[in-house]
């Protein structure tokens, strides 16, 4: 488990990060995509893969690209 002020072990830090500094829960994230809690969870773990439609969708939560957030040599 993860110490306070320590970020948890993600499959997409940045997207964790995005998340946490725009103060949206796991299930805001979900309602504003459409899915479940736990599908949305899944995608920030890693544990569900990640189809790019969805990458879009999460990138313009953020007013991003989809390669600013998923991928770390960008």
């Amino acid at each position: 488990m993860a110490k306070r002020n320590q970020m948890p072990n993600k499959k997409f830090p940045k997207l964790y990060e995005l998340r946490i500094k725009n103060n949206y829960r796991c299930k805001d994230m979900a309602e504003m995509l459409n899915v479940c809690t736990a599908f949305y969870w899944q995608i920030e773990n890693g544990t569900r893969g990640l189809y790019y439609s969805m990458a879009k969708q999460i990138a313009s939560i953020f007013k991003m690209k989809p390669d600013e957030i998923f991928f770390d040599d960008v």
